[in-house]
């Protein structure tokens, strides 16, 4: 069991998306998400710009790996396919081929207008996997603060990347004690729900 740590710079229920019973990061942290196993912790901490770095934004055990195929072709993530709505707008399912087996990006966070994000989609893609969980707690305006006294904080990254191996053992297993003493599921709205998202902009990760 691994655990990797970033910041979320953007807390907008985009990346990660913890709506419709499952977290998913389908975009953003191409790395995270190449190289997580089903097992593996994910752990968003906050920014300056939302809760703060020392705050924890979301925790999710990694329950299942699918490439972008099997995302989009998947039943059960359908609702997470961008549509007009305060929550539907945060939809991850941005990614299909069509007919030529070319990679198509859905008008969503991560795509300006009408027009493709080149950019975002050659990130996005290059992580080849989207990590699934239903087995997740997402804390987003109230996020939480990691206790000092189990020494939780060295879990924190700061700045861009990830952190993993310099976490001790231990340290991790005093995380997962410790966040499986919470209810699971999602306990707050994000950062920048408010933020409209199917409008000419540029999703941040």
């Amino acid at each position: 069991m691994r655990l990797y740590s970033y910041v979320v710079r953007a807390d907008s229920g985009f990346a990660p998306n913890p709506f419709w019973g499952y977290c998913t990061l389908a975009c953003c942290k191409p790395v995270i998400r190449r190289i997580a196993e089903e097992g593996d912790w994910i752990v968003g901490c906050g920014s300056v710009g939302n809760a703060g770095n020392d705050k924890l934004i979301y925790a999710m055990k990694v329950t299942e790996k699918l490439t972008f195929e099997q995302y989009a072709e998947d039943k059960r993530f359908k609702n997470k396919n961008p549509h007009h709505g305060l929550i539907e707008e945060r939809g991850d399912n941005i990614y299909y081929k069509n007919k030529d087996g070319k990679w198509i990006q859905r008008r969503s966070y991560h795509r300006k207008g009408l027009e493709e994000n080149k950019n975002n989609k050659d990130k996005d893609l290059e992580g080849k996997y989207v990590l699934i969980s239903n087995h997740y707690f997402y804390f987003g305006k109230n996020a939480k603060i990691l206790p000092e006294e189990a020494g939780l904080k060295q879990i924190i990254k700061q700045g861009p990347g990830h952190k993993s191996r310099s976490i001790p053992k231990e340290v991790i297993e005093k995380f997962v004690v410790w966040i499986e003493k919470l209810p699971q599921g999602r306990h707050g709205e994000p950062h920048d729900f408010e933020e409209k998202v199917l409008i000419p902009k540029e999703g941040k990760c």
